[in-house]
């Protein structure tokens, strides 16, 4: 009885033991399979070149499986980062240079310059850049006139949450300066005029929430005044260091209040570039002339980078009144006084840097 019995029950361990076995190759099986959806594909090492296409109209989940498939990011990662972003509906077609083991916001950041499509054109849209330069550009890189996209924009098929109301005296390229970011886009053969100037409208919706946005209580502004404020530094900044002594210039005078005086407005005002800005321009009857006009102009004088932004929302912490050229690499030197700056103008103007 007790050997039987005890054959019995190693008969049943070893039953159990099979089944248990079993259970757990299942789970494995499983977590491996679950791996591939949320994963991706194998594990790769990272740095390998792949190469990534993203068809015109392709769904978010599409992307997102071909990015995970290749080993170039995890499928939750990438989903994460546009989420984030709310930038579904911004990733561009085209193809795409990567690699394996990729960090998701940096995909996400390629995604959304756009790869090289086929069938397409590509144009750079530079930062500082007017309105009217950019519709000039995409008149000589497509088929529609310039006039197509200022109806595109008069008629409203072109929409922005930041477009300024209250500015009916202003024409229509005026209030969307500053509204299209400044990017390479890829522009697909057979894209309508307002289309191709909504994706640039929504790359700046993107890009604009993507900048943290806590001190702006501290500076006293609202977000569109900080984008013009910015313009004004992107204009007038030749390198980066200067942007944050810039901005502090501009806040500075702001808070005295000091007429801005900045030579870029009256640019913006006389609608080309003289080269040299002259006394007689600085008598231009414009809003946009801060030499005649107290406070910001009413509108952005051009496209704007991050950077830029930033600075305008974080100036250096200085007493600077005045700035002036000073290298031929754009930088310049800042000034407290109005004698401490035209010591820096006759040195710029010794060192023949100005005229």
């Amino acid at each position: 009885m007790t050997d039987e019995t005890t054959t019995g029950g190693r008969t049943r361990v070893v039953v159990i033991a099979a089944v248990s076995l079993f259970g757990i190759l299942l789970l494995v099986l499983a977590a491996n399979l679950l791996a591939g959806v949320v994963g991706g594909g194998a594990s790769l090492p990272p740095g390998q070149p792949v190469e990534i296409t993203v068809q015109p109209g392709s769904p978010a989940s599409t992307v997102y499986r071909d990015l995970a498939d290749a080993g170039v990011v995890s499928y939750s990662s990438i989903e994460s980062a546009v989420d984030d972003a709310d930038a579904e509906t911004l990733i561009q077609p085209g193809t795409y240079a990567l690699e394996t083991g990729m960090d998701a916001d940096a995909v996400l950041a390629v995604l959304l310059e756009g790869g090289t499509v086929t069938d397409s054109r590509a144009i750079t849209i530079v930062e500082g850049r007017t309105v009217d330069r950019i519709i000039t550009a995409l008149a000589e890189a497509t088929e529609y006139e310039e006039s197509d996209f200022i109806a595109a924009l008069e008629a409203g098929a072109v929409t922005s949450p930041f477009l300024p109301v209250g500015t009916d005296s202003l024409t229509i390229e005026n209030r969307w300066e500053g509204l299209l970011y400044p990017a390479r886009y890829e522009i697909p053969v057979g894209a309508t005029a307002a289309s191709i100037l909504q994706q640039m409208a929504d790359t700046m919706v993107a890009r604009f929430e993507q900048v943290d946005w806590s001190m702006l209580d501290d500076t006293g502004f609202d977000r569109y005044e900080i984008l013009t404020m910015a313009s004004l530094i992107e204009r007038e900044a030749g390198t980066d260091e200067d942007r944050a002594l810039i901005s502090s210039v501009i806040h500075n005078r702001l808070a005295m209040p000091m007429r801005l005086q900045i030579d870029a407005t009256v640019i913006y005002a006389l609608g080309e570039n003289p080269g040299r800005v002259l006394a007689d321009d600085l008598e231009i009857d414009s809003p946009y002339n801060t030499y005649r006009v107290d406070g910001l102009p009413p509108t952005p004088i051009g496209t704007v980078s991050i950077p830029s932004i930033e600075a305008a929302l974080s100036p250096a912490e200085t007493d600077y009144l005045f700035y002036v050229l000073t290298d031929t690499d754009g930088s310049h030197a800042f000034a407290v006084t109005y004698e401490e700056h035209q010591v820096n103008v006759e040195d710029a103007k010794a060192r023949g840097v100005l005229p």
